[in-house]
């Protein structure tokens, strides 16, 4: 049976992992998603509130995000919001409807997204080297058995590479999906 120390840093390292795959999937790679706006924040009915909570968003086609408001009043201040979040589009209100077209990026804009994911990918990797610094030092505090800390130490050590080694395969993934033409 695993050890709930181990247990916990496991789960941890795994949400430090999904955060950055999460992360990942807000870089656009010329093709629309809708975890491209979903995060923007708008100002709706007094608060702030991500857009994903207000709107209906679709990609009808590659190069388009088609967002419709839940509530027609808001369209102003969502195409605000998007404009302040500063992810270099440029939303046109269409009736009722947002239409958000994708630019051509540019070999410098992609180099600038593989940059920015290299970044996110440290961050995740620091945070679960962070999570196995903590275990460990739980593991000292426990005044376990000398050979039940040995080994605990290392399935640690082992779920840390597994953890770390997942990011960096999705990060091979995502760069190549940005330096795709």
């Amino acid at each position: 049976m695993a050890h709930p120390i181990l247990t916990d840093s496991q789960a941890r390292m795994k949400k430090a992992v999904d955060h950055t795959l999460h992360e990942f999937s807000s870089i656009h790679t010329g093709k629309a998603t809708p975890a491209m706006v979903e995060t923007v924040m708008v100002e709706a009915y007094g608060s702030m509130q991500p857009l994903k909570s207000c709107a209906a968003i679709s990609t009808p086609d590659a190069r388009l995000i088609q967002i419709q408001p839940w509530d027609v009043s808001l369209i102003k201040s969502i195409i605000s919001g998007i404009q302040a979040a500063n992810l270099g589009f440029n939303p046109m209100p269409d009736g009722k409807v947002i239409r958000i077209p994708l630019p051509d990026m540019s070999r410098e804009r992609r180099q600038e997204f593989v940059k920015n994911a290299h970044r996110l990918a440290e961050e995740g990797r620091v945070h679960v080297r962070n999570v196995r610094r903590d275990s460990l030092e739980t593991v000292k505090k426990a005044k376990l058995p000398e050979d039940d800390a040995e080994r605990l130490e290392k399935d640690i050590q082992t779920a840390t590479d597994k953890a770390i080694a997942e990011i960096n395969t999705h990060l091979a993934h995502k760069e190549k999906d940005l330096l795709a033409v």
